[in-house]
């Protein structure tokens, strides 16, 4: 590297926040089936403290060496009904319990996987999973959950949905961060190295490498210096700036693999948030001459954002997977909160922008007493975005107990602090007891 580029790595990393939000080792479970589940969880827990042993030693390492901040090392495993089913257990939670001293032992920040994939129906053990999801992430620390209710290619299962709806609601009675632990997806995929969401598909070998790029200020501080410039410069200079994380994101996920003995798997270019000041998607979009995210012509510039991330990604790496694109995450994002508390962006605007985003309504606090079939109906919607779309979406909804529209919730760390937002008033109960499924779309008839 010459001189120049090396100092304006440095200026990136110390002056505009840049970093790897995660290294996520993937780690198939499906050796560990058993029909005995205290023989299966003896599986799980070695294997995964094997495979993953020296795992946060090999990103501290890397972060030493060249200087390269790596805020989360995580784990992603098989979705455990898969693997739980084989048993006859009737409650799940002692597999969570698993998986939390797994990572424990490990010292990873979360692992993820307690999860289950019912887009066209329940096989035996997604309805006991799915069932042990508030107990199970009330009782663990670092336990994720993940359930996909709905594809392009299958439509939406709106059995699940409803049973979603229920589940938010007990998750959040039963622990104050349980919810922010919790993604209903459409559309999910297989190698998603972020947390809440990530599991680790079928498809994928034995064990992975799959690394989350970060960098919103690196962005941000790149538009600076094109302000009042037409958007054709503007998508040039994000696609640039999006070549130059994604290469450094490339480079720790190719050392760590070496080191560590395993496949790289992806990079996922999302440009993650978080609540510090400088490390805002929303301070992106408001460079770009929006005077308050939410504001009209919010969509059209996360729309450009999310394309020219793209773009400038693909050519900076071989293997570009996971959600990648900008996430709009409430909690996680300065400039979010600050829109939601002068009144410029509400649960309606989010929507919209979740056609475009990588994910979806994502760490929103929501009134505690909103009802179940409010949120279910929530769920149906994200849902709906992604399937007539082909993209993943997601809810990840906090509904806040003893809290009400304009009061605060904090949730720490990384998870950040939130406002909480009004819903709609009125009922969607008739709408989601229906149940049954939406077909999926005629666009997904390709063979």
């Amino acid at each position: 590297m010459e001189t120049a580029q090396i100092m304006e790595t440095i200026r990136m990393i110390e002056e505009e926040k840049l970093d790897i939000r995660t290294i996520t080792m993937g780690i198939s479970l499906l050796d560990c089936i058993d029909s005995d589940g205290e023989t299966a969880r003896k599986k799980i827990y070695d294997k995964i403290t094997r495979l993953a042993k020296n795992l946060v030693k090999v990103g501290e390492d890397i972060e030493a060496e060249y200087g390269i901040p790596i805020i989360n090392k995580r784990i992603s495993v098989t979705p455990i009904a898969l693997i739980a089913a084989a048993s006859n257990d009737t409650d799940y939670v002692a597999y969570a319990k698993t998986l939390d001293e797994a990572a424990k032992e490990v010292g990873v920040n979360f692992i993820g996987g307690f999860s289950a994939l019912v887009q066209k129906g329940y096989q035996y053990g997604d309805d006991i999973l799915i069932n042990s999801i508030p107990r199970a992430l009330a009782e663990t620390e670092r336990v994720c959950a993940s359930v996909n209710i709905g594809s392009t290619r299958t439509g939406i299962n709106m059995d699940a949905v409803r049973h979603m709806g229920y589940i938010v609601t007990e998750t959040a009675k039963q622990s104050d961060l349980g919810c922010a632990k919790l993604v209903v997806f459409a559309n999910a995929v297989e190698d998603n190295p972020f947390m809440a969401g990530a599991f680790h598909g079928v498809g994928e070998a034995d064990c992975i490498i799959n690394v989350g790029v970060s960098g919103p200020g690196v962005v941000k501080r790149a538009l600076e210096k094109v302000k009042g410039e037409p958007f054709d410069v503007v998508a040039e200079t994000v696609k640039k700036t999006a070549f130059k994380i994604t290469r450094m994101g490339q480079l720790v996920g190719q050392v760590a693999s070496q080191r560590l003995g395993v496949h790289f798997g992806i990079v996922d270019l999302s440009l993650a948030p978080t609540p510090a000041v400088g490390d805002s998607v929303a301070h992106i979009l408001e460079e770009m001459g929006l005077e308050s995210v939410g504001t009209h012509g919010t969509t059209a510039a996360l729309a450009l954002l999310n394309d020219a991330v793209k773009k400038g990604g693909v050519m900076a790496c071989g293997h570009v997977g996971g959600l990648s694109g900008a996430f709009i995450p409430v909690s996680e994002d300065k400039g979010m909160i600050d829109a939601v508390e002068r009144g410029s962006l509400n649960l309606e605007k989010l929507e919209a922008m979740t056609a475009i985003c990588s994910v979806g309504l994502d760490m929103i606090a929501i009134p505690g007493d909103t009802p179940a079939e409010t949120i279910a109906a929530m769920i149906a919607d994200e849902a709906a975005i992604g399937v007539i779309n082909n993209k993943t979406t997601a809810v990840r909804i906090i509904p806040a107990q003893g809290k009400d529209v304009g009061d605060m919730v904090s949730f720490g760390g990384l998870l950040g602090y939130a406002p909480v937002m009004p819903v709609n008033k009125y009922a969607s109960t008739d709408f989601i007891l229906r149940g049954g499924r939406i077909p999926a779309p005629i666009h997904s008839f390709k063979n």
